[in-house]
Formats: structure tokens, C-alpha cells, sequence
């Protein structure tokens, strides 16, 4: 951009020229991230140079990048444009980020992991260059990166904290991308304001009547980049310009600058075009192309004109227009079969370059000047699809296969690559793609074998939580069908599909027997963890004992696929073996987090969340919980995020913090009620509950807790509801609601001569006493204190504060006094304060006084800083945590400094062992 121009797109910006070099002068206390939005021509583009150059003034090394929409189909172009020409030395980085990031960069010839592994290793490798020199990272027209690169700077910018690193981005209103759904900072560029406008145009045209000057500002409407070619257009058309017809600002700009071609020589204007479609930027590459699309000579003077025209920049290294609108200007200029002699000529071009990227290329730009269906092209884009696929660029495998059934004429083969990019989509989340693609396909006559298909991919969007997705007893009857035609592995998966509605939706029992028949019926072995999954879910508590013995033999097991293990722990979850959880989870984590899988990270997040808050292991239950919200987010998963914040709203209640527990409830019931997402909705009745019975509300506790038995409510979730059937019975007991609650007891009762389930039986003990008739109430509380709670201290000390407080009731202190002293030492280990609060009210009523409750590193600390301190205490280094928690090294010494003085310690050395269990 020349001097002038950017001297007028920064007209009117002093604020946001300030707020820019106040990022930039604390950039070296630590990291920040601003996006900076508006619409074409605003200023966007121009502000980032200024502070391109504000930062290199300062002593900043700078990097950037830009998106093009040519480029937006390739996986890690953006990044590669970033990375690639600073040479940043990687020897610092793990060996699996350092080969993650280089199969990326396309440097190695190996598969791409995870999204997240390359993201954190671009994390690090950025935080350890500004470790030397700061930072400033720059990403132009993010709207356009490839979507793998957006991906990566969202992350890196969600997590720069005590860093010298700050990244900018621009992003044009109304497109969307991750960029833009990432939650960053954000500075909106907004029209100028009409004195400003009116002092811009006076100085870029002095002497214009006034006339013209109101009729160009009310064009220009405050935009600087129209209101500069506005005035261009003046001097060329003069009075003339008051009778052209009105047209939509962008429009209006795209005709500028096409109107400058029209004075261009044939050489230039091929350069340009050329230019405006190709995904790479090298002047020789252009030349190239443009000497095949002319027939004749072309050479590096030919851009001359273009520069003079102001509609590229002089630059040897690379072809950059002035501005995007300016590429689109002459995108839009050129006819259909101009563009397609265009893409012709640069794939000609890339066919004399060597490399898996200029192959890829050369495809796309093959594709594109396709006139009609060409099965080698299509071919080709359909080997490209599993190649970038396994380069960890799923979004472009699905854009390939699209574009090549586009190109398919054989109708049964298109319907095969639509299929699988809508089967690839699924697992993106994409459901508007999934949703065209499958629209696409049903147009086609499809075989048997597709039809199946095309239902099966319908059946899994969403879990089908939200009602619109194919239906349990449909995917069900489609498994059968599968089955008997001998494909029992897709089979299973369909049936996984239909079992995994069950736990969100509740189909009826019939459906729920006919998955498991189907299931059952398959030839794989009795502890396949898809088959345990599916019957967990489908059937918790009928196949709960064969589910539990499943999961026993499986645990056993020296090496678990991590993967797997998250399957068998959310199996766990359901059939209530929750220790098998904490062991599943154990064993999944660990493998997830070095794959980068954060998809599956979150889910096996919530469900160790989820059981150890049940198992009030805080320690573990608070980071866990909070990571899971927190990843949610950023995979876009509102269902996992839904039950975070209800496992988040149950900890606050343990915790005594009732208020809080209300407002994470109502947040996630507001997410979750539409679509009946039941396991939420049970888990935030189950959170009011325990918030109303902390503070003593025994009526309204059961209000809520009565709602997760009663199969018309919408929290009602079969397996769910079993698990907190002490919580449920203390609150019948205390609000003269006992009568009622026993029939609730029965049932539990029937269930529990059915299924083994732990976290069921080690319940109902306390339940028999609360809810027991007096006459019997002494001897069903004996029998609960005798009860098997291994593993379940808060079970076992419910168990003596209710039986203390009933003592008492019945004139004996001295016995109830040692139940709750216990009850109360237990309470406090574990952090549970209404209960701890309970007990002492008790003990005061014996005549006995107690200590305040000692604060633990649970009570002082954020949960990321309990999770760092426990992974501190384990004997982890800053950048093994890092690794763990998904920050820099840098970021995690930052939290530690932090933490320690809250702990009142020196070192890490001496923080206390924040193991993963407590002691029972």
C-alpha cells in the first residue's frame, strides 16, 4: 500500500492507532490477542501495516500471514506462509509436536495428528523464539485462511498469557470463521464519522462543489477506501458522476478497480488474472501461467503497468494486491471462460513443479477449469482427499470429494465420494455440510448398500439430541438389515449410533430391547468395547452386571487404545462403576492429550468430571470439570459444554456455594431444555437439589429430585437418576415427604437386584434408614453404618451425620457425638462444607465446640492452577505440564508463581501431594 493511501485509510483512527501501541508497549509483560473487524476497505489491512511497523520500530520481530480465498482449500497454507520463511529453530519442541508441526508444513512426509498437537506445537515454537526476541504475529483477511490454520492461531491466541507474543488478525464483517468464533478481542472498525469523512475528502479533493461533495460522502458512507476511489472517479467523470446509477458500496469498489483493466496491455492483464485465481503469489509462477494463457512472451516489466494502475504493490518477492476487493474486482471482470483458461494455464504452469503441494494445487486448479465431468480429474481430487486427510485436514478432504463427485458423471460413483465427504463431515460437527451433501446425494439412485448408508449418517448429527436426526428404532431396523446382509462391523457402528441416543433421548423400553438384541446378535467378541459401550447405553441397568464384568476383564489389560478407554469409561459412567471410570479415564487421558485429540479429550473430561464429583473426589472432579467447559467451547461441543457446566453447578453445591450452583444450573438447563438433552437436565436437578439441601431446604430439594424419577419430565434419565438415592431420601425424610419417597425406594430396590451397580447400592443403605418406619429406623441405620463404603468416604460419613442427627433426636448424644465427629473430620478432608457445617451443627448440639475447617489448596487455588499444582506435585517440568494442560511452558511457570504464595510456600518442592485419589 503506498504512503498516500495508507495515510488515508488511517484517516479519523487515532483512538485505534492508540489502542494498537498500547498492546504493543506491553507486549513484553505478556501475551494478547485483538482481532480487528469491519468491512472491505474500512482500514483494516492498513492498520496492520502500522503496526507491522510500529513493532519492527520497536524492536519486534514480526511474522505474518494472509488468507485467500485460492488458498482457503489448502491444509496449512496460512501457517506455512508464517512459519516456513522465519526459519524459527524447533530443536526446543517435544519430538512428536516437532514432527507434527513439520508433517504439517509438508517438510516431512509422514501423517498429520490432531489439529491441537500442531497447534501446541506452534504455541511453543512461538513462545520460544520470543523466549530471545519479542513477538508480533499478523494474520490479514483471516476470513480466508484454510480452515486448519485458523484453527491453530484460535489456539494460540486463546492461551497467550505471561508470553511476549501479541497477534493481530483481521477478519471482514459477515464472513464466518474460527477466528471469529474464538472469543478474542475485538476492535470494530467502524465507518468514519462525517466530519472526519468530510475533512478526508477535502483533503484528497479540494475545491469540489458541495453538491458533489454530499452526494460522494453519502456514497462513501464513511468508508476511506471509497471515498478515495470516489474521488478518483470524480476527476475522471466530473459532473458526469452525479447521474451514474447508485450501487452497493462493495460493487461500487469491485468496478473501480475492474475499470482500470480496460487500459491495460494483454500481458498485464493476463499477470492479473492469473494472479486474482492463483493460490501461490511468486511473480514466476504468474509469468508462467500468463505466457500459457497468452501464447506469446511475457516477463517481469509486464507488472509495471499493474503497479502503475495501483492495483498491485511493487514487490519482487511476490504479487500482492493493493487490496482484496481488488483481486475480487478482476475475479469478477473476467467471463466463466476466461477464469477457466486461467486455472488451465497455472495448472500447466504447476505441472513443471515437483512436491505433494504443487500436486495439489495443480488438481484444484485442473478442477477448476473443468467445463464438464472428467472421472481422471475426479480421481485424482479423490486420492488427493485421503492424502490431505491424513494430513490432518479433514475440512479439505470433504471440499475434495465434493468437488470430485461435482465431476463425477457415473451416478453410483458420485454418490459414493458424496457419502464419504458427508461421512468425514459428521465427525467435523459440520451439520449444515452433512446436510447439503446428503440432500445432494438423495437425488441420485442409490443402491442398497448407500441408502443404508446415507441413513446411518443421517442418524448420527448430534448424538440426535436435538430430535432431527434419524431415529434409535430406524437405525436399529437399518443395523438388522446390515447385519443380515453379513457386514457385522457396520452393523455395530450403526448400532452404536442408536444406543448413543438413548442416553440422550429416552426411546421407550421396547427400542432400548431391540438395540440390545440386535447387538447381542452379532459375531464379536463378548467384550468388544463398542459392544459394552452400546449396551451400557442402551441398556444401563438390564445388561449393567454384564456390562461391569466386561469392563473388570478389560481393565486388567496391560495396554488400552485410548480411544477405546474412552469408550469404556463412558460405558462405566452409565452402569454407575465409577472407580472403572477413574481407571478408564486414567488410561484414556494421557494418550488423548499426546494425540492432541481434544474432540475426544472433552468428553472423557466430562465423564471423569461427572463420576468423580459423584465419588466427591474434588481434586480431581474441579480442573476436570473446568477443562471440559473450557474445551468444549473451543471444539465446538455444545452437549459436552451443557454437561460441564451442570458437573460444574453440582461441585459449587458440594462446595457450598449455592448462588453459583443456581446460575451454572440455569445456564445449562437454558442450552439444554429445548432440545431435552436429558442427562444435563438430570444433572442440573440434581445440582439444585444438593444446593437446596446444603442450605437446609429440604422441601424444595425434593422438588428437584423428585423430577429425575418420574419418566414424563424431561430430567428423567433411567440410569442417571439411580446414583443419588441418598441425596434423594434425606430430602423426602426432611420435608415429610417419606410416604411418597418409597415407592421411589421400591423401584431403586428392583433395580438393584438387576444390576451390580456401585454407585447404586452403595446409596441405598442410608435411603432404607432415612425412609424406614420408626420402629425399624434404628436397626436400617445399624445396617448402613455396616455397609461395604470402600472407596466411598462420603457415602460412609452420610451415612454417620444422619444417623447422628437422628440419635440426637432421640435423646442420645453420647452416641451420636463420635458419628459426627467423624462425619465432620471426613467432611472437611474433602472439601464438601455444607455436610461439614451439618456435622458441627450436630456436635454443637452434643455440647461439643469445633475447630474452623483448614483451608486446602482446593479452597485457595483456580482450577487450572490445581491442576497445574497436582501435576507440579507429581514431579512434572513446566513444559510436561504444558503438554498436559495444553500451554506454554512459559504460561505454566507463570501459574506456579502464582499458586506457591497462595499455598504460603517457597517452591515447588514443597507443594503438598495433590495426588489423583485421596486416602479414604
Amino acid at each position: 500500500m503506498s504512503s498516500e493511501s495508507a495515510k488515508s485509510a488511517l484517516f479519523g483512527r487515532e483512538s485505534e492507532i492508540a489502542r494498537l501501541s498500547g498492546l504493543l508497549r506491553g507486549i513484553r509483560d505478556g501475551g494478547s490477542s485483538l482481532v480487528v473487524r469491519g468491512e472491505p476497505g474500512i482500514g483494516k489491512s492498513a492498520l496492520l501495516t502500522a503496526a507491522a511497523d510500529a513493532g519492527r520500530d520497536a524492536g519486534l520481530r514480526v511474522l505474518s500471514t494472509a488468507g485467500t480465498q485460492a488458498e482457503f482449500h489448502l491444509p496449512y497454507a496460512g501457517l506455512h506462509r508464517l512459519l516456513h520463511p522465519a526459519r524459527l529453530d524447533d530443536g526446543a519442541l517435544p519430538d512428536p509436536q516437532r514432527r507434527a508441526l513439520a508433517a504439517a508444513l509438508g517438510l516431512i512426509d509422514a501423517p498429520v495428528p490432531d489439529l491441537y498437537l500442531v497447534a501446541l506445537a506452534t504455541l511453543n515454537l512461538l513462545v520460544e523464539a520470543a523466549s530471545r526476541t519479542p513477538l508480533l504475529v499478523l494474520a490479514d483477511d483471516g476470513q480466508w485462511l484454510d480452515p486448519p490454520t485458523a484453527g491453530v492461531l484460535s489456539f494460540v491466541a486463546r492461551r497467550l498469557e505471561a508470553e511476549p507474543v501479541a497477534l493481530l488478525a483481521t477478519l471482514r464483517d459477515g464472513v464466518p470463521c474460527a477466528l471469529a468464533e474464538a472469543g478474542l478481542p475485538e476492535l470494530v472498525l467502524r465507518p468514519l464519522p462525517d466530519t472526519a469523512a468530510t475533512l478526508l475528502l477535502d483533503a484528497r479533493a479540494p475545491g469540489m462543489d458541495p453538491r458533489t461533495r454530499r452526494r460522494l460522502l453519502d456514497e462513501g458512507a464513511g468508508n476511506p477506501l471509497a471515498l478515495v476511489e470516489l474521488t478518483g472517479e470524480w476527476r475522471d467523470q466530473g459532473a458526469g458522476l452525479l447521474s451514474s446509477p447508485w450501487l452497493p458500496l462493495t460493487e461500487r469498489l469491485e468496478r473501480a478497480f475492474g475499470a482500470r483493466l480496460d487500459d491495460l496491455p494483454t500481458a498485464t492483464r493476463a499477470l492479473l488474472l492469473v494472479a486474482a485465481l492463483d493460490d501461490g503469489t511468486t511473480p514466476e509462477e504468474a509469468i508462467a501461467a500468463a505466457a500459457v494463457l497468452t501464447a506469446g512472451p511475457v516477463a517481469h516489466h509486464d507488472l509495471a503497468p499493474g503497479i502503475r494502475a495501483e492495483l498491485i504493490e511493487p514487490d519482487a518477492a511476490q504479487i500482492r494486491f493493493r487490496h482484496p476487493l481488488m483481486r475480487s474486482a478482476i475475479y469478477q471482470a473476467a467471463t466463466l471462460p476466461q477464469r477457466r483458461a486461467g486455472h488451465a494455464a497455472l495448472a500447466e504452469a504447476l505441472a513443471r513443479q515437483s512436491g505433494e503441494r504443487a500436486a495439489d494445487r495443480r488438481i484444484w486448479h485442473r478442477a477448476s477449469a473443468a467445463a464438464r465431468p472428467d472421472e481422471e480429474i475426479a480421481a485424482e481430487l479423490d486420492t488427493m482427499a485421503a492424502r490431505v486427510a491424513q494430513r490432518g485436514a479433514p475440512t479439505e478432504a470433504v471440499t475434495a470429494l465434493e468437488q470430485a463427485a461435482k465431476l463425477t458423471e457415473d451416478a453410483r460413483r458420485r454418490a459414493d465420494r458424496l457419502l464419504r465427504a458427508a461421512d468425514q463431515a459428521v465427525e467435523l460437527g459440520g451439520r449444515d455440510v452433512v446436510v447439503r451433501l446428503l440432500r445432494q446425494t438423495e437425488l441420485l439412485p442409490l443402491t442398497s448398500q448407500q441408502q443404508a448408508q446415507l441413513r446411518w449418517i443421517r442418524g448420527t448429527l448430534n448424538d440426535g439430541s436435538d430430535g432431527r436426526a434419524t431415529g434409535p428404532q430406524v437405525l436399529t431396523a437399518l443395523a438388522e438389515s446390515v447385519a443380515a446382509d453379513g457386514r457385522p462391523e457396520e452393523a455395530l457402528r450403526i448400532l452404536w449410533s442408536a444406543a448413543l441416543q438413548c442416553f440422550w433421548i429416552e426411546p421407550g423400553a421396547e427400542v432400548r430391547r431391540r438395540i440390545v438384541a440386535a447387538a447381542e446378535s452379532l459375531p464379536v467378541p463378548a467384550a468388544s468395547p463398542l459392544l459394552l459401550a452400546i449396551l451400557a447405553y442402551a441398556a444401563p441397568l438390564d445388561r449393567g452386571a454384564v456390562v461391569i464384568d466386561g469392563l473388570r476383564e478389560l481393565a486388567t489389560q496391560p495396554v488400552i487404545d485410548p480411544q477405546a478407554a474412552r469408550l469404556l469409561g463412558s460405558a462405566a459412567v452409565l452402569v454407575g462403576a465409577f472407580e472403572q471410570v477413574e481407571s478408564f479415564s486414567a488410561a484414556a487421558l494421557p494418550g488423548l492429550r499426546a494425540q492432541g485429540r481434544l474432540y475426544l479429550l472433552t468428553r472423557s473430561l466430562a465423564q471423569q468430571a461427572w463420576s468423580a464429583v459423584h465419588r466427591t473426589n474434588l481434586n480431581v472432579a474441579i480442573p476436570a470439570a473446568e477443562e471440559a467447559a473450557r474445551l468444549a467451547l473451543e471444539t465446538d461441543q455444545p452437549q459436552m459444554y451443557g454437561t460441564a457446566v451442570s458437573t460444574q453447578a453440582m461441585l459449587a453445591a458440594l462446595r457450598g456455594e449455592p448462588d453459583r450452583a443456581r446460575e451454572l444450573a440455569a445456564r445449562a438447563e437454558a442450552m439444554s431444555v429445548a432440545a431435552g438433552v436429558r442427562p444435563v437436565l438430570a444433572t442440573v436437578q440434581m445440582a439444585r437439589g444438593l444446593a437446596a439441601l446444603g442450605e437446609g431446604r429440604h422441601s424444595e430439594a425434593y422438588e428437584h429430585l423428585r423430577r429425575l424419577h418420574d419418566p414424563a419430565d424431561p430430567s428423567y434419565q433411567l440410569a442417571l437418576r439411580c446414583y443419588v438415592a441418598a441425596a434423594f431420601a434425606d430430602a423426602a425424610a426432611g420435608s415429610g415427604n417419606a410416604g411418597a419417597a418409597r415407592a421411589v425406594l421400591r423401584e431403586l430396590e428392583e433395580v438393584a437386584r438387576t444390576t451390580p451397580a456401585p454407585a447404586l447400592h452403595v446409596g441405598l443403605p442410608l435411603a432404607r434408614a432415612l425412609l424406614a418406619d420408626p420402629a425399624d429406623a434404628r436397626a436400617r441405620f445399624a445396617d448402613a453404618l455396616a455397609a461395604d463404603h470402600a472407596r466411598w468416604p462420603f457415602a460412609r460419613a452420610y451415612v454417620q451425620v444422619a444417623y447422628g442427627e437422628w440419635l440426637l433426636d432421640q435423646g442420645d448424644p453420647g452416641s451420636a457425638r463420635p458419628l459426627l465427629r467423624t462425619a465432620r473430620d471426613t467432611f472437611d478432608a474433602l472439601g464438601v462444607v455444607p455436610w461439614s457445617d451439618r456435622a458441627r451443627r450436630g456436635l454443637r448440639a452434643c455440647g461439643e465446640a469445633s475447630a474452623d475447617r483448614v483451608l486446602t489448596a482446593r479452597d485457595k487455588l483456580t482450577p487450572v492452577e490445581l491442576h497445574i499444582a497436582r501435576l507440579a506435585a507429581e514431579g512434572l517440568s513446566d513444559e510436561e505440564i504444558g503438554e498436559q494442560v495444553y500451554l506454554s511452558r512459559r504460561t505454566v511457570g507463570a501459574h506456579l508463581a502464582q499458586l506457591l504464595p497462595k499455598l504460603g510456600i517457597d517452591s515447588r518442592a514443597d507443594l503438598p501431594a495433590l495426588r489423583r485419589d485421596r486416602t479414604d
